[in-house]
């Protein structure tokens, strides 16, 4: 069945999200519509919708002119069996002691390693993205440094690879947050597959908002794997849940981005370790000096 992607521009969340209702209405109607902030700075968001027929060109037009968007960007997509594709082309992942691998790689798991289990199916947090990646470095380079993490929390988890890394090397049970329900259970049935059931326990959560992070609080690493925005917005929930000398470690940050985000947790006496880039990535690890 062949697939057809639209896809357009506009400054302004309400506007944005007002489009992506209104392609909701066209016939035939999408498979799906998303509305995503551009994180590049430039104030601009992006509406994305998918067909399984051929779209109305003539009333995408007019509803990107109605709300002055760009003209949509019309696609078709070649018939792909994605899970096969992204067998084909994820290879094995090692992040210091970490090895991140799909069941398809499971005889390539190294005797003298820490494996994590992420299946292709749920490629976004196999560690080959350069976020995911920096985070499974900074924390193997706390752990060489002689840090051991007894009060841990993943926020916005998504897969929980970075929870689970956390549960192999401590033995104290992580907790790991998603403002997802999806994600929750994607969550955990990594946590099943990596048989740490009981040792990762996985929240839906809008950051810190959730009874068992506040019992748990405070903290002596947080892991942030998401996006400037959010994390900025996170900075003081960071800094109320989390004790003297506790790490921090973040991610989902553009490279020219890390300035703002290191000065923004500054000044809640959250200061600047190391840094590293990955790609067009940044990963932070901060102390709490307070």
């Amino acid at each position: 069945m062949p697939t057809f992607t639209a896809m357009t521009t506009l400054s302004g969340k309400d506007r944005a999200e007002a489009l992506g209702l209104a392609v909701e209405n066209l016939v035939p109607e999408p498979a799906g519509v998303g509305v995503f902030e551009i994180e590049d700075d430039s104030g601009l968001w992006e509406v994305a919708c998918y067909f399984t027929e051929s779209p109305d060109d003539t009333g995408l037009a007019l509803l990107a002119a109605a709300h002055d968007a760009k003209p949509f960007a019309i696609s078709e997509l070649p018939e792909t069996d994605w899970v096969a594709k992204v067998r084909r082309e994820l290879t094995p992942v090692e992040a210091g002691r970490f090895f991140v691998y799909g069941s398809h790689d499971a005889d390539k798991v190294p005797a003298t390693c820490e494996p994590l289990l992420i299946e292709a199916a749920m490629a976004f947090g196999t560690g080959h993205h350069g976020t995911t990646l920096g985070c499974l470095r900074a924390l193997d380079r706390l752990a060489n440094d002689g840090f051991t993490g007894r009060n841990v929390v993943d926020i916005g988890c998504g897969t929980a690879v970075l929870a689970m890394a956390a549960a192999r090397i401590w033995p104290d049970t992580v907790l790991a947050s998603d403002i997802d329900a999806v994600a929750v259970e994607v969550a955990e049935a990594n946590v099943a597959a990596n048989d740490l059931q009981g040792r990762v326990r996985c929240l839906e959560a809008t950051g810190f908002d959730h009874p068992e992070l506040q019992a748990a609080a405070p903290f002596d690493l947080v892991f942030a794997n998401i996006l400037k925005g959010p994390l900025i917005a996170l900075a003081p929930d960071v800094a109320k849940n989390t004790g003297p000398d506790a790490k921090v470690i973040l991610s989902g940050i553009l490279n020219e981005q890390a300035d703002e985000v290191i000065l923004v947790y500054s000044r809640f006496g959250i200061n600047l370790t190391h840094r590293e880039e990955i790609g067009e990535w940044t990963t932070l690890t901060l102390v709490n000096n307070n």
